[in-house]
């Protein structure tokens, strides 16, 4: 399959630095490195990797550890490894634009992902390939928007698609949203690839907006929330039912912030084979 998360332009990668990472991205990073279990001279995989973000800090943790990013954007990339060079930590970076990635299976004590951007299916993908490249004992640590997340877009979306009689579109945001993890799914999830002690960790959480317009222009919005809701309602045309959104949303926050509901969740499990 394709790698679980976009290429980014060569502006949006300090974007991604300078203003997701600090707003939004850090939510989920924060729990994972909160649920990191200690490994002497641990090995760590960041899958979707992007500019770096967490990993010095995952390394510090575990002490004498390494870290292998990998990510298919290259200007991503190019941003981490300057970040690597001006640090202690052994941090090495790879471009990979399809699973399964080509590092080497049961090799290593802790893979992470935050925020990876698929339906279902490529959650378990990518689950499996976390799986698979464990060695026995190892952990896996995945962080990602649970139910619960975004409800605010689902309902004026639905309010959408009864104002123009659009029942496919109100199926379809029903069952993205149902689809939405919760911690007896993923727990599911992650027992179906084989590894087992799950423990998953719920923050409910929001988001600020002035306006509609502020919201779609926002960097977490336009590089993570937006590209994840489009993935989730995969062959559906929300260009007018988004503009909709917009334009709702100046209505009916136009006097006070528009709050976005973000549950922030991190699973983690272990290969015990």
């Amino acid at each position: 399959m394709t790698f679980p998360t976009e290429v980014l332009s060569p502006a949006d990668v300090a974007v991604v630095e300078t203003f997701v990472v600090p707003r939004y991205l850090s939510l989920f990073g924060n729990l994972a490195l909160e649920m990191l279990l200690p490994c002497p001279e641990g090995r760590i995989a960041h899958l979707g990797c992007r500019t770096g973000y967490l990993d010095a800090d995952l390394v510090r943790f575990l002490g004498t550890a390494s870290l292998v990013g990998i990510d298919c954007s290259p200007e991503a990339l190019d941003l981490a490894r300057n970040k690597a060079a001006m640090s202690n930590a052994d941090l090495q970076y790879l471009e990979v634009t399809e699973l399964p990635s080509p590092l080497d299976g049961q090799s290593f004590s802790h893979v992470v992902a935050l925020h990876p951007i698929g339906d279902l299916d490529e959650r378990g993908e990518l689950l499996n390939e976390m799986a698979g490249l464990l060695y026995a004992g190892g952990q896996a640590l995945v962080a990602l928007p649970m139910r619960g997340s975004f409800v605010e877009i689902a309902d004026l979306l639905r309010e959408y698609a009864l104002k123009f009689d659009d029942g496919d579109l109100g199926k379809a945001v029903d069952l993205a949203w149902g689809l939405r993890p919760t911690i007896e799914s993923l727990s599911e999830e992650l027992e179906g690839v084989g590894l087992e002690d799950v423990d998953v960790e719920l923050r409910p959480m929001s988001l600020s907006f002035d306006s509609g317009r502020a919201f779609f222009e926002d960097p977490s919005s336009r590089l993570l929330i937006l590209p994840e809701i489009r993935r989730s309602m995969a062959g559906h045309d929300l260009k007018k039912p988004l503009e909709y959104v917009r334009e709702a949303i100046d209505r009916y926050w136009s006097e006070t912030k528009f709050e976005l509901s973000v549950v922030v969740g991190c699973a983690g499990a272990r290969r015990v084979d």
